[in-house]
């Protein structure tokens, strides 16, 4: 067998990605297809869900589950189904941008909606996965956060917030389970093309200075996420746990000139 696909093959493997449907979860699971793993895909919009299933083709093992991650009923009874499964590998992709504006306005239903998708879901099915990970000595726990939880913002504060705790479950995580061959992850990607930041785009004022703080000048692509993914769900990835890896074009580290 070739190195490249022991370190980045994913054959024998069964990933669960929730937000499946959405444009980095898509690509996570088109990319996990092809590396050979079995999906278990997760999301509240069913034909979408059926739609990518079909565009998968019929030559890898597909499991569609609808759920509605607002929904903690709705979350439990996928947390329950879990039990059943044997998964390896969980990408918590699912998100919303929530409110809009300063954190002060920011009301408690807005907190909580917010908080049960973008956190408190991803919690629950952490809890899960993680006792049939131990029982076979390996796991891997993927958190899609974003680069808002590392800075400050003046427009999605409350989205930067549930994406620093995300980093910082990882890392807990990695130190609960990491003796037991589990490890835990986030990515922090940028500014990517994905429907959720079509209206950014469309804001030639944004885009303009956002480009201008970027190194590479562009926007990222959904596929650059999900190599990312592929490499933390890999063995190219086995001794890597605890971390955040930052995907931004280089956003965060710039001057802006």
């Amino acid at each position: 067998m070739p190195a490249v696909t022991q370190l980045f093959g994913l054959a024998g493997k069964r990933a669960l990605i929730t937000g499946a449907s959405g444009g980095l979860g898509s690509a996570i699971a088109t990319l996990f297809a092809d590396a050979g793993a079995s999906l278990l895909l997760t999301d509240r919009d069913e034909s979408a869900l059926s739609t990518l299933a079909n565009s998968l083709g019929q030559h890898i093992n597909i499991d569609l589950v609808t759920s509605n991650l607002a929904d903690e009923e709705s979350v439990n009874q996928l947390c329950s189904s879990i039990h059943h499964e044997s998964v390896d590998i969980l990408v918590n992709c699912a998100g919303i941008e929530g409110q809009v504006g300063s954190l002060e306005h920011c009301t408690h239903a807005q907190w909580q909606q917010l908080m049960q998708i973008n956190l408190y879901a991803c919690q629950q099915l952490s809890a899960a996965v993680i006792p049939g990970m131990r029982e076979k000595g390996f796991g891997r726990l993927i958190y899609v956060a974003s680069i808002a939880g590392l800075r400050g913002n003046s427009a999605i504060g409350l989205y930067g917030v549930a994406k620093a705790a995300l980093m910082e479950l990882a890392r807990n995580y990695a130190v609960q389970c990491g003796p037991n061959g589990i490890t835990a992850n986030a990515i922090a990607p940028g500014l990517i093309d994905t429907p959720l930041s079509k209206h950014l785009q469309a804001n030639d004022a944004f885009m303009q200075r956002r480009l201008q703080m970027t190194p590479l000048r562009r926007i990222g692509h959904p596929d650059e996420i999900a190599a990312t993914a592929l490499y933390l769900a890999s063995q190219a990835g086995a001794f890597t746990t605890g971390q955040t890896l930052v995907v931004d074009g280089g956003t965060l580290i710039t001057d802006g000139n």
